[in-house]
C-alpha cells in the first residue's frame, strides 16, 4: 500500500484480471445454462405412424424445439470410404492434420503443437426413419453441418511419420520447428447409425423436416441419446459455474484486502494525527506553565522522553524529533514517531 492509503499498481491489475476473468467466466456460464434450459424444455417426438397428425394439429405445423431419434437412411446415392471396404454413409469428413515440434524461447523447451491443413466434408441427403420395420414415415435432416455436435464415427485413422535428412535436422533446429508428420483421419455418419436430432421440427406438403431452430437455439445431431445430451450439458454448466464462483471469491478476496489495507492505513492516520494533537497539546500547556527562561529549552527536548535535547535528523521525512538514545530505543523496523514514515538514514545534529 503506497502512502496517502492509496492501492499499488499491482493490486489494481489483480482486482481488475479476477473482475474480467469472472465476468467472462459467468458470461460463458449464463450462456451454457441457457442452452441446458433450452434442451431440459425441448419436446420429445417419436418418430411414428402419428407423427404428421402431431404436426398438422401443432400450431404452424410445427414443433419450435423438439427431440426425435431414428436411424440414418441416405435419400438416393451414398458416400463410400476412401480407406475402408463396404463403409458407406451420408457424411463423409477427411482430414490432414500436421504435427510438430515447436521451440518456446521462454520456457527453452520444445512444445507439441498441430494444425489442420486440409478438411473436406462431403454430404448427400438422408432421412432419419425408425427402427421398426413396416412403418412408412421419414424426416428429412436439412442443414446437418450447421449443428453443433454432429456426431461422426471415425472409421480410418494413420499417421504419415516425416522423413527428414540430416541437413533437414539441422535446418529445423535452427528454424525452431521440429516436423513430426502428418495425420490421415476419415469419419463418417453411417447408414443405420442411430441419430439423435434437435432442431425444429416442420410439416411440409405432407414431408416431415428437421432444421436448424429459430430464436438463437442450438441444433443438435447427436450420436448419444437424450438423456446423455442433457447430462453432458449439465457437466458443463457446473464446470463453469464452479470455474466462476472460484473467481469471483478471489475477486472478493482481492478487494475486501484493499479495502482493509486502506481502512488500516486510514485509522493509523487518525491514530497519529490524535498523537500529534495530544503533543502539540501537551507541549503548549509545558510552554506555558514554564518560566521564560526554559521556554527555548523545551521547544528543544525530544518528544519522545522531554527530558534530553533533539540530536538526529530522520530521513527521509527530514523531522527533528528525538534525541541519540531514543531513536536507538525504537522498535523494529524504526518509524519516525511524528509521520510514522519509515527512517532510512539518521544524519546528527551539532549544537554550537
Amino acid at each position: 500500500m503506497e502512502n496517502g492509503g492509496r492501492p499499488s499498481l499491482c493490486q489494481f491489475i489483480l482486482l481488475g484480471t479476477t473482475s474480467v476473468v469472472t465476468a467472462a467466466l459467468y458470461s460463458v456460464y449464463r450462456q451454457k445454462a441457457r442452452v441446458s434450459q433450452e434442451l431440459k424444455g425441448a419436446k420429445k417426438v417419436h418418430l411414428g405412424e402419428d407423427l404428421k397428425s402431431i404436426l398438422s394439429e401443432a400450431p404452424g405445423k410445427c414443433v419450435p424445439y423438439a427431440v426425435i431419434e431414428g436411424a440414418v437412411r441416405s435419400v438416393k446415392e451414398t458416400l463410400n470410404s476412401q480407406f475402408v471396404e463396404n463403409c458407406k454413409g451420408v457424411i463423409q469428413r477427411l482430414t490432414l492434420q500436421e504435427h510438430k515440434m515447436v521451440w518456446n524461447r521462454t520456457t527453452h523447451l520444445w512444445n507439441d503443437c498441430s494444425k489442420i491443413i486440409h478438411q473436406r466434408t462431403n454430404t448427400v441427403p438422408f432421412d432419419l426413419v425408425p427402427h421398426e420395420d413396416g412403418v412408412d414415415v421419414a424426416v428429412r435432416v436439412l442443414k446437418p453441418l450447421d449443428s453443433v455436435d454432429l456426431g461422426l464415427e471415425t472409421v480410418y485413422e494413420k499417421f504419415h511419420p516425416s522423413i527428414q535428412s540430416f541437413t533437414d535436422v539441422i535446418g529445423h533446429y535452427i528454424s525452431g520447428e521440429r516436423p513430426k508428420g502428418i495425420q490421415e483421419t476419415e469419419e463418417m455418419l453411417k447408414v443405420g447409425a442411430t441419430l439423435t436430432g434437435v432442431g425444429e421440427l416442420v410439416l411440409d406438403n405432407n414431408s416431415v423436416r428437421l432444421q436448424p431452430p429459430k430464436q438463437g437455439m442450438q441444433y443438435y445431431l447427436s450420436s448419444q441419446d437424450f438423456d446423455s445430451l442433457l447430462q453432458r450439458q449439465e457437466s458443463s454448466v457446473r464446470l463453469w459455474k464452479v470455474l466462476a464462483l472460484v473467481f469471483g471469491f478471489a475477486t472478493c478476496a482481492t478487494l475486501f484486502f484493499i479495502l482493509r489495507k486502506q481502512y488500516l492505513q486510514r485509522q493509523e492516520r487518525l491514530r497519529l494525527k490524535q498523537m500529534q494533537e495530544e503533543f502539540q497539546e501537551h507541549e503548549a500547556q509545558l510552554l506555558s506553565r514554564a518560566k521564560p527562561e526554559d521556554r527555548e529549552s523545551l521547544k528543544s527536548a525530544c518528544v519522545v522522553c522531554l527530558s534530553s535535547f533533539k540530536s538526529c535528523v530522520f530521513l527521509e521525512c527530514g523531522h527533528v524529533c528525538s534525541c541519540t538514545e531514543c531513536y536507538r530505543a525504537l522498535p523494529e523496523p524504526k518509524k519516525c514517531p511524528i509521520c510514522r514514515q519509515a527512517i532510512t538514514r539518521v544524519i546528527p545534529l551539532y549544537n554550537s
